[in-house]
């Protein structure tokens, strides 16, 4: 039997549809969750990642303001604006869109964002208190959008052997955190794989639940997985495809056909993780409004 297809672009329909009540309850108390964008440059997946951002903020009803600033803005001009926006008592979220042009550091971008206010889960104090299981920390989305596509889908992963391909800062790393938490969607057993791992699919076939997140179409095939397993495809990558009107499809990390047949559940891409990650976005830049709001700022 073929396995269950996790819908993340149903999953996140409904998350959004909550956030949605609760911003509108949220503004009848006076309180409207801000979002700001900042992208530096033209590049076109970044433009049209923040597009799709900003455009779901404005369906949930969240204030949004887009910084679109030329490859050519410098640090300090950068560092300033960032400044600015922790101070600015409309805006809850700041999201820097990465990748930055190479004569900025990155390090000191993120750095620089108040923790509060890091709505994306990058500064080094809001990866410090996931480490150490903060409850209240605003989790990286995709990370979070994985865990809560597996609690509204069935697949729990409290008590379950958890294998996450994928080391990432943005990825990997959180993602084995948040599993290793006690608390919903954590208290999972947990295993980290990668790129150097030796006989990867003699530690992939002992997963009760896969997570793909290495960026590499078909690392995962049919032969690499067990029975029944439930498989996350975080991977987004782009194959040349003429017969395809793009010349290209989009495709994950997994070889989605063979894996399915033997799968108990496993994620397509795109329409995945994905829709998750957007909704999981908006859902932190609520949370943070609501606790900044309780801390008088």
């Amino acid at each position: 039997m073929p396995a269950a297809i996790i819908s993340g672009k149903d999953i996140a329909r409904t998350i959004r549809d909550e956030l949605n009540a609760r911003v509108a309850d949220l503004a009848k108390e006076g309180l409207v969750p801000g979002l700001a964008t900042v992208l530096v440059g033209e590049d076109p997946a970044s433009r049209l990642y923040v597009g799709m951002k900003q455009r779901a903020a404005a369906e949930a009803g969240i204030h949004s303001r887009a910084e679109n600033l030329p490859a050519t803005t410098g640090q300090a001009e950068l560092l300033a604006l960032i400044g600015e926006l922790n101070a600015d008592p409309a805006i809850h979220g700041i999201l820097v869109q990465l990748p930055l042009p190479s004569h900025i550091d990155d390090s000191q971008v993120l750095l620089a964002i108040d923790p509060d206010k890091d709505v994306d889960g990058f500064h080094p104090v809001n990866v410090g208190r996931l480490a150490t299981g903060d409850p209240d920390v605003l989790a990286p989305c995709t990370p979070r959008g994985v865990i809560e596509m597996l609690l509204r889908s069935g697949a729990d992963p409290s008590s379950k052997h958890v294998v996450v391909v994928g080391r990432s800062n943005i990825v990997g790393k959180p993602m084995a955190l948040l599993l290793l938490r006690k608390a919903a969607g954590g208290n999972a057993t947990v295993t980290v794989a990668h790129s150097r791992t030796a006989d990867l699919g003699a530690v992939t076939r002992t997963a009760d639940i896969l997570i793909v997140a290495v960026g590499w179409p078909g690392t995962v095939t049919r032969d690499m997985v067990k029975p029944g397993v439930t498989v996350i495809d975080v991977g987004t990558n782009r194959v040349d495809d003429p017969d395809h009107p793009r010349g290209y499809r989009v495709v994950g990390d997994v070889d989605f056909e063979g894996v399915s047949e033997v799968a108990g559940a496993i994620t397509p891409v795109p329409g995945g993780v994905g829709p998750m990650t957007i909704a999981m976005l908006l859902a932190n830049t609520v949370e943070a409004a609501v606790r900044l709001r309780r801390a008088g700022r």
